[in-house]
């Protein structure tokens, strides 16, 4: 759900919804390894939204498609407070103190970052354009997919046809 940098730069606590954990990573670590995982990188999946959405500051990533993993950073992905957060656990969130935005997860969990509202939702935003569009694409293609291996009736009548004519053409 979450992946939160330590203020030393030397582990990231890593919020899930059954856990939390504590890696020896940095988050940008963790979040190239997670592309990797799934056969790409996370430069490979930067230059992927800048294709298909046309961002290319603080860019939302697709980790894994299949599974609708997204994550958006917080901030740009250089800077060493930046969080990234599961776009698919928001439920909510809503203004708090001095500027900041209170996160609350699908499992009830909350986080408080040092952003405001606009600048996380507009975040949120982005990354809901770049899972449509994935998702679109990835529906078109299994409906092709889908029209291929199981054909319509009118399909299936049209290829028996002509395997028919085919046949008889080779008998006379």
């Amino acid at each position: 759900m979450a992946i939160i940098p330590d203020p030393n730069k030397k582990y990231s606590e890593i919020i899930e919804c059954e856990e939390e954990l504590v890696v020896h990573k940095r988050p940008m670590d963790v979040i190239d390894q997670s592309c990797r995982y799934f056969g790409s990188s996370y430069s490979g999946r930067k230059e992927g939204t800048k294709d298909l959405v046309k961002i290319t500051r603080k860019s939302p990533i697709v980790i894994d498609p299949a599974n609708s993993i997204y994550f958006f950073p917080t901030t740009s992905s250089t800077k060493t407070h930046c969080v990234w957060l599961s776009h698919g656990y928001v439920k909510e969130y809503s203004k708090a103190k001095h500027d900041n935005t209170l996160v609350t997860f699908i499992n009830g969990k909350t986080i408080t970052l040092p952003l405001s509202v606009g600048s996380f939702e507009n975040q949120l935003f982005r990354t809901a354009q770049l899972r449509t569009i994935i998702t679109s694409r990835i529906e078109l293609e299994q409906q092709k997919m889908h029209k291929l291996l199981l054909p319509s009736e009118k399909d299936v009548n049209a290829i028996y046809e002509q395997i028919i004519r085919d046949f008889q053409r080779k008998l006379y």
